[in-house]
C-alpha cells in the first residue's frame, strides 16, 4: 500500500527538491514544474539526462506517488481557482481534459490525510446527462474517478446502489439529469456535474441539486461541459458566486492523438461548430443582432475564389495606450465575374485587428495586411485621427493607395446596409474570423451590446461600403452633365 499521498509537505516538498530549474537563454522563459503547474510539459521540454536527474532525486516514496500528484501534473485549467466561491464552471474544447479535472476535484474533496481520514466532503453527487452517462464516463472512464483514484484510495463500486464508497466512509451517488425528482430527499455537500450544456431537463436537474447541497460549511460545485448556447449555462456564467476556467482542444496536445488533432483541425477550425467543440467558446446569439452565428457558418467557404479587387479597412482607436480600445484591421476582397455593382459579392479574407496598440504599431499591422493580400486600397476612418491617419501610414509607406472616409451617420445606421448584403448571400467569411464575428452577432438595432467598442465591425463596414455599396450607390444614381 502507498504511504499517504495528499496531506504530507514533505513529500511535495521532496518533489519540488529534486526539480532542478532549467537555465533560461536569452529571449526564452522557462519556468519549473510548480510554476507552471505541469511537470508533464517541463519533462517533456528538457533533456534525457535532466529527465533521469529529476526521478534519480526522488525518495522511493515520492517516486511511488508521483503519478497520482494531480496538483504537479495538472494544466492551469484543471486546477481549481483560489477564493470564495459557489461554482466552479470548465468550459473547454473536446479532450480538454475537462473531465480528469472533475474527477480529481473530487478526489481532493473526499481524501483526507490518510486512507481512514475524512476529507472536506462526506457525500458527493455525481450528474450528468443519463445514468449511464456517469457510469461510463464520470466513473469508469479513462479519465474518470476509478483510473485517478490510487490504490490505497480507490473507491468501491456498489452497483446495485449506484455509488462509490472511499475506504474513508465518504460516498459518490449517481444521478440523471433526466430524473430531477430522484434528487429530491438526498443531502450532500459537494457536486460534479458533467456536459450541463446538453442537459435536456437542465433547469428542473439544477434546480432540485441545489436544495440537495445542504451539508458541510460550504458545499460547491464543480460543472464541467463543453460550451452550448443553452439559457442555464449562460446564466450560471454571470452570476458572482460562478469561477470559470477555459481551455481548447489544442491545451491537451500532449494526451491526444496527433491524428485526431490534425484531422478535427483540418475539418472543423474557424467553423462554427470548430470554435464550440475545439476551442470551448460559448457562442451567444442576442435577440435582434444584425447577425448571427448560424447565418455566418452559412456564409463559410473554405478557399477564395477568384478576386478582383482588394481592400484593407482600418478603424484606429482613440488613443495609443495599453487600455486602448482594439484597432479594427479587415481585409475584405471583390469577387471577380460580376458586371452590375448590385450583382457584386465579396469575401472577408482575414481580421488583422490589434489590440490596446500604439498608432506605430496598428499602422504597421494594417500595412503588412495590405501587403499580403496585395491590397489594392487602404481605407481609414478619420473621424478622431484627421489628417495624422494617412500622415502615419505613409511615413511607414509613401506609396501606400490611400482613402479617407469620414463617418456622418451611427455605428448601426452604418451597419445595417452592409447586414443586408448579407441577408442577401453577397459576402462570404474565410475560416479563422472568430473575434470579429463575435462582434458582429453582438451589433443589435439598440446599440452593440458588448464591452468596448466594435473596432472589426466598424473596420469591416468601411471594408463593404468602399468595395459594394458606395459604387453600388453611384451605379444607381448616375451623375448626367447638363449643356
Amino acid at each position: 500500500m502507498f504511504k499517504s499521498i495528499r496531506g504530507e509537505v514533505a513529500l511535495d516538498q521532496d518533489v519540488e527538491a529534486a526539480t532542478p530549474r532549467p537555465v533560461e537563454a536569452p529571449g526564452t522563459s522557462t519556468l519549473t514544474p510548480h510554476e507552471m503547474k505541469s511537470a508533464a510539459v517541463w519533462l517533456a521540454s528538457v533533456g534525457q539526462a535532466e529527465q533521469t536527474a529529476f526521478l534519480d532525486g526522488l525518495s522511493e516514496n515520492a517516486l511511488a506517488a508521483l503519478p497520482w500528484l494531480f496538483e504537479v501534473w495538472a494544466m492551469p485549467h484543471q486546477l481549481p481557482p483560489e477564493g470564495d466561491w459557489r461554482t466552479w464552471v470548465i468550459l473547454g474544447g473536446r479532450g480538454a481534459g475537462k473531465t480528469r479535472a472533475g474527477a480529481e476535484w473530487v478526489r481532493a474533496q473526499v481524501e483526507g490525510s490518510g486512507p481512514m481520514d475524512p476529507g472536506p466532503c462526506r457525500r458527493i453527487a455525481l450528474v450528468g446527462e443519463t445514468i449511464d452517462q456517469v457510469r461510463e464516463v464520470m466513473v469508469f472512464g479513462d479519465s474518470g474517478i476509478l483510473a485517478c483514484a490510487p490504490p490505497d484510495r480507490r473507491p468501491e463500486w456498489q452497483a446495485g446502489r449506484k455509488q462509490l464508497m472511499w475506504p474513508n466512509g465518504a460516498v459518490a451517488q449517481l444521478f440523471s439529469a433526466h430524473d430531477p425528482e430522484a434528487l429530491r430527499g438526498p443531502q450532500f455537500d459537494g457536486a460534479w456535474v458533467d456536459e450541463l450544456a446538453k442537459w435536456k431537463k437542465a433547469q428542473d436537474a439544477w434546480d432540485m441539486l441545489q436544495f440537495a447541497l445542504r451539508l458541510g460549511d460550504d458545499p460547491r460545485i464543480c460543472v464541467t461541459t463543453t460550451p452550448r448556447n443553452q439559457p442555464l449555462l449562460k446564466e450560471l456564467l454571470e452570476r458572482d458566486s460562478t469561477v470559470v476556467t477555459k481551455a481548447s482542444t489544442e491545451a491537451n496536445r500532449a494526451n491526444l492523438a496527433p491524428a485526431f488533432l490534425e484531422e478535427v483541425q483540418r475539418r472543423y477550425a474557424g467553423t462554427r461548430l470548430g470554435r464550440q467543440e475545439l476551442d470551448g467558446v460559448l457562442l451567444d446569439e442576442i435577440e435582434g443582432a444584425l447577425w448571427s452565428h448560424t447565418g455566418l457558418e452559412a456564409a463559410r467557404v473554405a478557399s477564395p475564389p477568384p478576386l478582383e479587387r482588394v481592400v484593407v479597412a482600418v478603424d484606429p482607436p482613440v488613443t495609443g495606450h495599453a487600455n486602448s480600445d482594439a484597432c479594427g484591421i479587415v481585409v475584405v476582397a471583390l469577387e471577380a465575374g460580376a458586371e452590375s455593382p448590385q450583382d457584386w459579392r465579396a469575401v472577408v479574407l482575414e481580421d488583422a485587428s490589434v489590440e490596446a496598440a500604439s498608432p506605430l504599431h496598428w499602422a504597421r499591422a494594417a500595412l503588412r495586411a495590405a501587403e499580403r493580400h496585395g491590397a489594392d486600397r487602404v481605407v481609414a476612418e478619420v473621424n478622431q485621427g484627421g489628417d495624422l491617419v494617412e500622415t502615419l501610414l505613409r511615413q511607414l509607406d509613401p506609396t501606400v493607395p490611400f482613402r479617407a472616409v469620414r463617418a456622418s451617420r451611427g455605428k448601426v445606421a452604418r451597419a445595417e446596409p452592409v447586414a443586408a448584403l448579407y441577408e442577401q448571400g453577397r459576402v462570404r467569411h474565410m475560416p479563422g474570423l472568430g473575434a470579429l464575428e463575435d462582434e458582429m452577432c453582438r451589433m443589435t438595432l439598440q446599440g452593440y451590446a458588448g464591452s468596448g467598442s466594435p473596432d472589426r465591425v466598424d473596420a469591416l463596414v468601411w471594408a463593404l461600403s468602399e468595395l459594394i455599396l458606395v459604387p453600388a450607390a453611384k451605379f444607381s444614381r448616375p451623375m448626367v452633365r447638363t449643356l
